[in-house]
């Protein structure tokens, strides 16, 4: 089947910038944070530390009137959360049994959003790379965002059920190390699968992706 439908996306590497720079905002700062003052103040330092920097990068975002990535305004209320239950009961244990169980949290949400027209994980795609409205409302692009959210919720109780093991067993340092390194182990074969799947579903739909300027590829 020709392809009857030519979606062109910034440059690889501009996607890799911008997905690193999320994730850097939103998740890999406030966890070093935590760690640096856990070390160095105490438990309540690094928690109220983690949380002013999510609060932080929200404020700003409204202030300049820039867009607020789904994934931060998730993990910013997540944090909110945690960072209460963990100043009231002062357990490392419990600080971090709540990020654990919203493993679980995410991916009922996942599920839950399937007969949305676009599932939570399309809005979270948008993060990273912004499809066009045509792209988008595609049927067929629809029905694969629908799988995909089947996917990463089963990707989600996976990591759920390996981090609560491990924070079970392992001291706090080492429970941060095994199960970060753990976690974008399991998350960055996901994406790689997510992409291929992607491709190669949308590919028998007469649907083409190019990266990089329309001119460019042209």
């Amino acid at each position: 089947m020709p392809p009857h439908l030519t979606v062109h996306l910034p440059a690889f590497g501009s996607l890799i910038r911008q997905g690193a720079k999320h994730l850097l905002e939103s998740t890999v700062v406030p966890l070093g944070l935590f760690y640096l003052l856990l070390i160095t103040v105490g438990f309540n330092g690094g928690v109220i530390a983690a949380l002013s920097w999510s609060m932080l990068a929200l404020a700003r975002r409204i202030v300049l009137r820039r867009g607020i990535p789904a994934v931060l305004l998730l993990t910013t209320l997540l944090l909110v959360c945690r960072t209460v239950l963990g100043l009231m009961t002062g357990s490392v244990f419990l600080y971090f049994l709540q990020p654990t169980l919203q493993n679980f949290l995410v991916a009922f949400v996942l599920v839950a959003s399937l007969p949305h027209r676009r599932p939570l994980i399309a809005k979270l795609a948008d993060d990273f790379c912004a499809f066009p409205a045509a792209f988008s409302e595609h049927p067929r692009v629809v029905q694969i965002f629908r799988k995909l959210s089947l996917f990463w919720a089963l990707v989600f109780l996976t990591n759920g059920v390996t981090t609560l093991w491990m924070l079970a067993r392992k001291t706090v340092g080492d429970f941060l190390m095994v199960s970060t390194a753990g976690t974008w182990s399991i998350v960055g074969i996901a994406i790689v699968v997510s992409l291929v799947w992607f491709r190669r579903s949308l590919r028998g739909e007469g649907i083409v992706l190019r990266m990089g300027p329309a001119n460019a590829a042209a």
